[in-house]
Order: C-alpha cells, then structure tokens, then sequence
C-alpha cells in the first residue's frame, strides 16, 4: 500500500488507463505542458504526445463537442473542466445531446466518455471558481455521476469509469485534493460505479454524504462516540445511479438519519434521498429526516468568514447529530 493524495490517486488512474489502452485521451484547459490547473495531467504530454493530451481554447461547448464526437467513433475521451463554475457552456452537449444518445440511438451509439470537474468550496475561490454543481447532473437519466471522497474511492471508481460506455460525470473536490491523504493498492484494482460504502459503522444514527463532506461526517461522528451516540457514516460514492439499499437498511438499523453536503439545500441530492427514506422506511424512523446543507445563496462568498459560515463543518454535523440524537 502507498499512502498518497486524491489528486496523486486521480493522475494514476487515468495514467494507467492510458497505458492500458490507446484509445484513451484526455483534452482541456492547460492540461498540456502545464499538467493542468490542479496538475492531474501532470507529465502526461512527455509521456504520451500531443495526440493523446489536448490543450484547447478557452471553449466549453468545443471541449465537450469534440469529446462526444471521439466516443461516438470508439475513442474514450476524458475532457477536464478547469473548474465546476466553467461547465455551463457545454450543458447542451453533455445533457442535451450526450446523456440522451445511447437511449435515443436503441443502444447503437454509446457515449464512452469521463468528464472530470473539480467542484467545491474551501478554498476562498469566489463566486465563480467554488460552485457545487451535482444536483443538476444528477437529475439527468441516461449518465451517471460519480463523487468519491478519498484516494482509494478516487482511484478505482475512475478507473472504472474510463472503461464504462456511459458518459460519466466524475466530480473531483478540489479541497481534497491535497488535504486528503490515504492508503491505496500498488496493484490494479477497480471499484464498481453504483455501491455506496459505509465508512463507520454505528447503531443510533445514519449519516450520508459523500466528497469533503464525508470526513467532517467522520470526525463529527468519532466526536459523538464519545457521547455514547453510535453514527453510522454513508459514503454515496456514486450519486447516480443511488445505492437506495444500503441507505434504507442502515436507517433500519439506526432509526434516524441526517444527510450532508456542501450543495444548496434546495433540490440537492439531499432532498432526493430524504424523499426515499420518507417512502421506503418512514416505519423506522424515530427521529425526522434531517439535513445539513449549503443554504441556499449564490455559491460561494470570497471572504473568509463569510464562507466558513455558508460551508457545513465538523462542528455544524455535530450539532445536528446532537440535535437529532435528543428524539
């Protein structure tokens, strides 16, 4: 096992993907010489040419146009967007046209393609460099959107995603990127895109999240163990297609729930579960169904304090399980 970081975990991926088969490419915003923003393509273009590493214009729709056309003729693209707040000028590739060829085409075209979107504040990145944009991918039928939470769940999901035939929305937290460190396998290994993974076991409370917000979720819960309030923490992993199972089972088993992200608390991935659980498991519940969210303001305020108070932390998830602890 080596220890390495989230954006260490998301470059060997797709570095291994491209050495595994020739048909894989990644094209975006200075991910060339530069290795892009982040550095996720870092040493890419010496190693595999300007034909398999792509910068391009300042161009969204070009990106994602280009990029659908290569998976229509078999190739296995993975476009970057250099930042969530940039993906709004290719929304009608990506939904309009990409998320509805497969089902449209009777299964003749498939959409072999990993869109990559560092997402998220944390970083005093502004208005325009921190927004959460999951919710509306994950209203969309006919992709999937993937948002794992530390370098092991990174790895194997985006390995897995490269070689799935559906367009595939890969959200990367840009905070975690190097905050987040963690154990990975030296040999290959893929995880299926669709389980979630429950990341702590408990018996009073389940809590779900999934990216950064996982880890204030697990170190609100180690803070509550010490209350005698045993949480059971939900990482998603994969927001769409929804591991509703291990959902209902864990909330069962526990009773109540609180589900937290970092995304506006209105039509979040949060409501849609909370619909679930008040349909499948409303017999168990001893408690409401509780949520934890961004509120519901432009994403994300520059200054510091004024985005420590719109971001959710492991204090705010504390006090919401304390809260729901009391029922």
């Amino acid at each position: 096992m080596a220890v390495i970081s989230v954006i260490e975990a998301v470059r060997s991926a797709m570095q291994e993907e491209m050495r595994r088969d020739s048909s894989v490419f990644v094209l975006g915003e200075d991910v060339g010489k530069r290795g892009g923003v982040f550095l996720s393509t870092q040493g890419f273009l010496d190693e595999f040419g300007e034909s398999r590493v792509i910068d391009t214009p300042l161009a969204e729709a070009s990106i994602m146009g280009i990029a659908l056309g290569a998976a229509f003729k078999g190739m296995r693209p993975i476009p970057e967007v250099q930042f969530s707040d940039f993906v709004w000028p290719s929304i009608n590739q990506l939904v309009g046209e990409a998320a509805r060829a497969r089902y449209g085409s009777n299964g003749q075209l498939t959409v072999p393609m990993v869109v990559r979107i560092p997402y998220g504040g944390g970083i005093r990145g502004g208005l325009y460099h921190s927004q959460n944009v999951e919710s509306f991918f994950f209203h969309v039928p006919g992709l999937k959107v993937v948002s794992p939470g530390t370098p092991y769940d990174a790895k194997g999901l985006l390995k897995s995603a490269i070689r799935d035939d559906n367009l595939i929305i890969f959200l990367e937290h840009k905070k975690s990127y190097r905050l987040v460190r963690g154990e990975v396998p030296e040999e290959e290994y893929t995880i299926p895109i669709g389980p979630s993974d429950v990341k702590r076991q408990g018996s009073n409370i389940t809590v779900v999240s999934y990216g950064l917000m996982l880890h204030h979720c697990l170190e609100a819960a180690e803070l509550l163990s010490q209350e005698d309030v045993d949480v059971e923490v939900v990482d998603l992993r994969t927001l769409r297609p929804l591991d509703t199972e291990t959902i209902i089972n864990s909330v069962k088993k526990t009773g109540k729930i609180l589900i937290v992200h970092e995304d506006n608390l209105t039509g979040g991935v949060g409501a849609e579960i909370a619909a679930i659980v008040a349909d499948q498991a409303f017999e168990y519940l001893d408690g409401p169904i509780s949520r934890l969210c961004g509120p519901d303001i432009p994403t994300m305020p520059f200054a510091q304090s004024l985005e420590e108070a719109y971001l959710p932390n492991t204090d705010k998830v504390a006090s919401a399980l304390r809260e729901l602890a009391q029922y």
